[in-house]
């Protein structure tokens, strides 16, 4: 395959390398210029990107924008890793632990350890460009604690590793060996930022998003983090002010159309079909965002004129306990002091004007301690 330019069409995956008693494949370098003939990928790119900058720029309109942005990342966090097996739902995931089932509080813990790697990468690429380093330090945190401890959380593997059956001899897939790592990891690092191919971003992403699912360069959370950095890149590179477009939800209402475009580019070398599938999922992707933001703001709206026609003396107590809600909504009285800066009687007495507009609902049933959930938001996600 020529370096200066590869045709998406006569893309070659790849080739198999000898193990001891199995085979591994090693992918193709992808640091090229990429051109295509296909003109119906022209089509697709042009809906994605047109949808995707729909997005951005409608998320620039939102006031207080960064108060919905948690949410978006808590159902990020859900998506995917249910497509890892875990089954925490959003509601959940906003629950403090003791409410939470000893059954599924490992789930519970992975879905939180995502969304604090999420928002730390984030903070993240203020200083560090999108590299090996952050994914790194993103896996790090991704790993703490749970089941993958004994996976080495923030580092690279240095065995090999599997997709699919119970061991080297019945895998699905095995990736390259990890002498290849540093060399491919590189290259998938250089391509993502070479200013000299002209490349559009999303072909650019669609194609570094397969490499890195087939490179699987960790021994655990490599779905996550390959997914993790769809989303890294838009921001990094400027085509999302804000981490609204989690492509998660897009492969997950699928999972095996998702797992199949990707074996399909290693098995047939069809690299096409796959970036087809993955423009049509940023196009889908950035409409569903852009449609919960407005049902957010048609919600935000008629609530908070509820607020300052009904509540009299508590409208300001009310205006504050409405933004917070965004921000999480699953609350406790004893969070609503803090948040308002109430006493207990007076917390309590919002929370069941709250209550009596439709806005929270109890959860739990408990008369004590009980858990509310702003429902009407959550159900938008």
């Amino acid at each position: 395959m020529d370096m200066q330019s590869s045709k998406v069409e006569e893309f070659v995956s790849g080739h198999k390398e000898r193990g001891i008693g199995y085979s591994f494949f090693v992918p193709e370098k992808i640091n090229c210029q990429w051109i295509w003939s296909d003109s119906s990928l022209n089509i697709l790119l042009e809906k994605a990107s047109l949808q995707l900058g729909q997005l951005n720029s409608f998320a620039r309109l939102v006031p207080n924008i960064d108060l919905f942005i948690q949410l978006h990342v808590t159902k990020e966090a859900v998506d995917s890793s249910r497509i890892e097996g875990t089954q925490t739902n959003v509601e959940e995931a906003l629950l403090p632990i003791e409410d939470i089932d000893p059954e599924r509080r490992d789930d519970w813990y992975e879905v939180k350890n995502y969304s604090e790697a999420m928002n730390a990468a984030l903070l993240e690429l203020d200083r560090l460009p999108l590299s090996s380093r952050l994914l790194r330090n993103t896996h790090r945190i991704l790993l703490q604690g749970v089941r993958g401890q004994h996976k080495l959380p923030g580092e690279f593997r240095s065995s090999q590793n599997w997709i699919g059956g119970a061991s080297l001899a019945d895998a699905v897939f095995i990736p390259p060996s990890h002498t290849y790592l540093h060399e491919l990891m590189g290259d998938l690092e250089n391509f993502l930022h070479n200013e000299d191919i002209q490349v559009p971003a999303l072909i650019r992403i669609g194609i570094a998003h397969y490499q890195f699912e087939t490179i699987h360069p960790f021994l655990d959370g490599n779905g996550r983090i390959g997914r993790l950095l769809i989303t890294l890149y838009l921001v990094s590179a400027g085509y999302l002010d804000k981490p609204l477009l989690y492509l998660s939800s897009f492969f997950e209402e699928n999972k095996a159309l998702y797992y199949d475009n990707l074996t399909r580019v290693r098995d047939k070398n069809d690299l096409l079909q796959w970036l087809k599938y993955f423009l049509v999922g940023i196009e889908k992707t950035s409409k569903t965002a852009c449609d919960t933001l407005c049902k957010i703001l048609g919600l935000k709206e008629k609530y908070e004129i509820e607020i300052r026609t009904t509540l009299g003396r508590k409208v300001t107590s009310g205006l504050t306990l409405m933004s917070a809600l965004f921000q999480n909504p699953v609350i406790r009285v004893k969070d609503v002091q803090i948040i308002c800066r109430l006493s207990p009687k007076a917390a309590g007495e919002l929370v069941a004007d709250f209550e009596k507009l439709g806005i929270l609902k109890e959860l739990t049933g408990f008369s004590r301690n009980r858990t509310f959930v702003f429902s009407d938001y959550l159900s938008l996600f």
